[in-house]
């Protein structure tokens, strides 16, 4: 008896058992968040008029065949932010995908210039999906040259020689379809803090991403709301609300 607990013992202390991250949850709201959309108008946002509305309270954005979106196009606030901390519902149909930009700058010459609305920066993507990896909430270099720049469920760092994932996955598949709801509402919060962004979906951290990069990072910006261009889709946003950090 007494060799088999010397042997228990020795594997506990050879072999500890390995703690799971907790699950990181959003920060509780703060008082004096400023309000983006007031359930009645497009006040304070630009964008094709053709294309987006209000219906019911919520920011509607609808492409169809004879009003198709010529490139990307983006509904974009008046004013821009850099450190920040902004927060979202939305919902979407499966044809297609959308987005919320965020330190975006508009671009409004050359080839990419297809409409009056284009912007250049990060995108959180939008979409009505659960299955990894074309899912919502990752980071989108739109108009950029890093394409998904930072994935779901990925900590990582960008640096000039390129990213490195650190650490174990922040949320599995599994997890993923659980948190996520399928033509639904759902809850999203972007913070970010100097070169440190975080992506929240439904009060549960999903990335965790530090952008080092010496000429590619961005610091400040104009946010959007994103038409994808090609097969006709919708997508909605409502209680949108930003914070200054």
């Amino acid at each position: 008896m007494r060799r088999y607990l010397t042997l228990a013992l020795f594997s506990l202390l050879a072999f500890p058992a390995v703690a799971e991250e907790p699950v990181q949850t959003a920060p509780p709201e703060q008082d004096g968040m400023e309000v983006l959309f007031n359930g009645e108008n497009l006040d304070g946002w630009d964008g094709d008029p053709r294309l987006w509305s209000v219906r019911d309270g919520v920011i509607h954005g609808e492409t169809t065949p004879d009003q198709a979106a010529k490139g990307n196009t983006f509904l974009i606030w008046k004013d821009p932010v850099d450190d920040f901390e902004l927060r979202l519902s939305f919902r979407c149909n499966a044809t297609n995908n959308s987005g919320v930009q965020y330190r975006s700058q508009r671009v409004t010459e050359g080839k990419r210039a297809t409409n009056d609305w284009v912007l250049r920066g990060y995108q959180h993507e939008i979409r009505n999906e659960e299955n990894f990896p074309n899912v919502p909430c990752f980071i989108y270099d739109e108009k950029g040259t890093r394409g998904r720049i930072c994935m779901v469920g990925e900590k990582a760092v960008w640096t000039e020689d390129g990213k490195q994932v650190i650490g174990e996955p922040l949320i599995n598949q599994e997890e993923f379809k659980d948190l996520m709801k399928v033509d639904d509402w759902n809850d999203i919060v972007i913070v970010a803090k100097g070169n440190h962004i975080r992506h929240y979906l439904n009060g549960r951290l999903v990335l965790d991403f530090t952008d080092k990069h010496p000429t590619k990072a961005l610091t400040d910006g104009v946010i959007g709301l994103q038409l994808h261009a090609g097969k006709p889709m919708w997508t909605e946003f409502k209680n949108i609300r930003v914070r200054s950090l």
